[in-house]
């Protein structure tokens, strides 16, 4: 996929657990696993934005587009 997903790589910058993060957005540990391993066909731009208030980033920090 030439999209990325860069989320475990803020988590772990920011010292942030999963759990703490997902409890935030308000969904379950295992969505946000399936978004962090860039299993999700996409993500809904609420859930976006609350990931990036509680991280403190911009959406392009999150995901990074890489040509095939």
């Amino acid at each position: 996929m030439p999209i990325e997903v860069r989320l475990s790589v803020m988590l772990a910058e920011r010292g942030v657990s999963g759990r703490r993060l997902a409890e935030h957005v308000g969904i379950t540990e295992a969505n946000l696993s399936l978004l962090r391993q860039g299993k999700v066909k996409g993500v809904r731009f609420e859930t976006l934005a609350a990931i990036c208030d509680y991280l403190d980033c911009q959406p392009g920090d999150l995901l990074v587009f890489r040509r095939p």
